[in-house]
């Protein structure tokens, strides 16, 4: 009696392994899982991929099992009438073999992650994060070159009555993003939850040249103001001083 070949694994049984291990490289090894969603997600994505792997295994080291019972139950029907020549005798719990390119997507994303928002987003989904109406802003803290955020920075450029930006030197970080005029602007994405719903917050630099899109710059510079303050004409430009290029933070999102 020859032995019964072993099982070969299913792409379901595959696919769930890949998304695991793809989920648990991004959030348990590393900080890549930063790219597309907030920081405090990362407990449900190593559970995520636990789980994906742990069902993975489960049908990988029961299928087997099952179809040993379900080869060894006795058929009163097959034994009466033999369907071994019958032409339309086959296995329909076989899985098409094409279903094998559906691993290809899961492999990539596991092997290559994609990288996180860039230029290309914020130039098509460049939203406004500011105080609601225009107002008189606390006054910033004591030396120069103070450390904003651009939506801080954004903020205080569009809505603040006090003009708390008059007269100091600020320091911003982001990507650059070009538009169409030929002018340029250090930009960040603001995430409230994941990739998803990011949203562009951009400062137009003014005085010095732009390095290439995407490049990550800490601008140094003064506010220069447009228009008045709680009106479509206030937008935030930076007058800058100085544009030095810096390495991509290990979370390139600004938080709400």
């Amino acid at each position: 009696m020859s032995p019964r070949p072993r099982p070969r694994p299913r792409p379901q049984s595959v696919l769930l392994l890949l998304c695991g291990a793809a989920l648990l490289r991004i959030s348990l090894f590393g900080e890549l899982y930063l790219r597309y969603v907030k920081e405090g997600l990362r407990p449900y994505l190593i559970a995520s991929g636990t789980a994906l792997i742990a069902l993975g295994l489960l049908d990988l080291l029961t299928r087997p099992h099952a179809e040993d019972a379900t080869n060894a139950a006795p058929n009163a029907d097959t034994k009466k009438t033999p369907l071994r020549d019958n032409p339309h005798d086959h296995d329909h719990a076989r899985t098409p073999r094409v279903a094998w390119l559906l691993t290809a997507p899961t492999l990539a994303l596991l092997l290559f992650p994609p990288p996180a928002l860039g230029s290309y987003s914020a130039e098509r989904e460049e939203a406004r994060v500011a105080a609601q109406g225009a107002g008189t802003f606390p006054a910033l803290p004591a030396g120069d070159p103070v450390d904003l955020t651009l939506g801080a920075f954004a903020s205080r450029a569009e809505w603040d009555t006090g003009a708390s930006l008059a007269g100091r030197t600020v320091r911003l970080t982001g990507f650059v993003t070009r538009d169409d005029d030929g002018t340029w602007s250090v930009a960040r994405l603001l995430v409230t939850c994941c990739a998803a719903d990011a949203q562009a917050l951009k400062v137009g630099i003014r005085d010095e040249e732009a390095p290439p899109a995407d490049t990550w710059v800490t601008v140094t510079g003064t506010w220069h103001p447009t228009g008045t303050p709680g009106t479509d004409e206030a937008r935030p430009v930076l007058d800058a001083t100085s544009v030095k290029t810096t390495t991509t933070p290990s979370n390139p999102y600004e938080k709400r």
